[in-house]
């Protein structure tokens, strides 16, 4: 089955690839063990340096792989050149502390010495989504190149051009030929990889039904997986927060990416005071985002990825409202060509609709009225997802204390939720388990071993 690169702004199609055969798979998956074993042996200076290459082409290329991401998924221009940026930083952040993060950790007990080491464990198979292109791909391949594992990528299938441009960065920066590389496969060849007994680990970013099917196969070839899966995270505003300052981060968090990001605030619970104020704020802020080709330099919000995903936000807005919730602002498709979804403020919004109970991909932020402080971490908590959250309030010594009380990977106070090299990254319940970047990323695929010496 042919793999297809189409420009959501424009329903065209860029370019056609035809996928890897089973057999092309794994002479791939072989010659990609048989660097393994040389890769392993490279000192830390020899890999960072190999890195730090990595982080210049990235940089020295901007242009090219903004424009590709662009392209291939929509976001806009500006977000694909900040991405851009943050791949080099994530390769100078393991380039820089790898070898400090897994050197030997001496452990006082009855042995003359015993230590523990942290060894590479091979192939690490990476299923990534579209909506990062760039980003998901690199902040797993630069901690495990430099862990000393190699790596195989299945990309999502509507981003081949990205898939390739990755490859060939590891190439022009210097890494082996088979240290990385690319597999253009459609999800049903998934398991035949995770099959193959040279690949040791997978870790996945992407929907909970596709995390699911990996993790459950990878199960039962007893492999160990990393899942980062999807996220309807809470966005509280209490009643002494600054409202100009959270309405107008509430538009950036729910926008960014055209909203087609897990850590997107997708649930703007607000406390009954000043639910009112914060929602004119809201809407005065959405109205102002401009719309349209993603190329612009001044576009702030683009299209939908793909029709099907365009289809499936509608559908969920439209559900939402036959069980009574009210459309303040946006709520349709745009009527132009592309997957152009107006940005939506939802109202009244309970318990039982998709704009509650679902994660929705897309530039639709739905209001959610809080009693109080406590009502409004009861309602955070009221989800399948545990991802990460934001809470905006004055005090801060209060915001800790209620941090403790909000079930999700992360709690951002005062800002709006992110990854960044030197944090852990990861969720609780559906949202996954496993963590991805900063030193607890880094030792997800190692083999974690013991010395005892007498």
């Amino acid at each position: 089955m042919a793999i297809e690169s189409i420009n959501p702004a424009t329903g065209e199609r860029i370019k056609l690839f035809e996928a890897y055969t089973n057999n092309e798979v794994e002479k791939i998956i072989n010659s990609v063990n048989d660097e393994f074993h040389i890769w392993k042996n490279y000192s830390f200076q020899q890999r960072s340096k190999l890195m730090e290459n990595a982080a210049k082409i990235l940089r020295s290329n901007s242009k090219e792989y903004a424009e590709t991401m662009t392209l291939e998924m929509g976001k806009p221009i500006k977000q694909s050149y900040a991405e851009v940026e943050k791949c080099a930083w994530v390769c100078e952040y393991y380039a820089e502390n790898a070898e400090a993060i897994l050197q030997k950790e001496f452990i006082k007990t009855d042995a003359s010495e015993s230590y523990v080491q942290f060894d590479p464990i091979g192939i690490v198979l990476a299923v990534m989504p579209w909506n990062f292109p760039f980003w998901q791909v690199f902040r797993f391949a630069a901690p495990n190149l430099m862990a000393g594992n190699v790596c195989l990528l299945k990309h999502a299938s509507n981003v081949p051009m990205c898939a390739l441009a990755i490859e060939e960065i590891f190439s022009k920066a210097g890494f082996p030929k088979n240290s990385f590389k690319t597999l253009l496969i459609n999800s049903n060849q998934v398991n035949n990889v995770i099959e193959n007994k040279n690949v040791k680990a997978i870790t996945l970013t992407g929907s909970e039904f596709a995390g699911s099917k990996v993790a459950e196969f990878s199960g039962k070839m007893l492999k160990k997986t990393v899942m980062e899966l999807g996220g309807s995270d809470p966005f509280i505003i209490l009643k002494d927060a600054d409202l100009e300052l959270a309405a107008k981060n509430a538009v950036t968090a729910r926008l960014i990416n055209n909203g087609q990001s897990c850590i997107a605030a997708k649930r703007f619970i607000v406390e009954k005071e000043i639910a009112e104020k914060f929602t004119n704020l809201f809407i005065e802020n959405i109205n102002k985002i401009k719309i349209g080709d993603p190329l612009l330099e001044e576009t702030e919000l683009g299209p939908i990825a793909r029709e099907d995903l365009l289809f499936e936000i509608e559908t969920q807005v439209n559900n939402s409202v036959e069980k009574g919730a009210k459309i303040l602002f946006g709520g349709k498709r745009k009527n132009i060509p592309g997957n152009f979804f107006e940005p939506t403020i939802l109202a009244n919004v309970k318990k039982g609709m998709p704009a509650f109970d679902e994660e929705i991909f897309g530039p639709v932020a739905p209001i959610i009225i809080a009693e109080n402080e406590e009502d409004a971490v009861n309602i955070a908590n009221d989800t399948v997802y545990g991802l990460g959250a934001s809470l905006w309030t004055t005090n801060m010594e209060n915001a800790k204390i209620i941090a403790t009380k909000i079930n999700s990977g992360s709690v951002f106070i005062n800002g709006i939720v992110k990854s960044d090299p030197r944090l852990p990254f990861g969720g609780i319940k559906n949202s996954g388990y496993g963590r991805e970047l900063s030193h607890y990323g880094i030792k997800e695929f190692v083999n974690i071993k013991t010395v005892w010496v007498k």
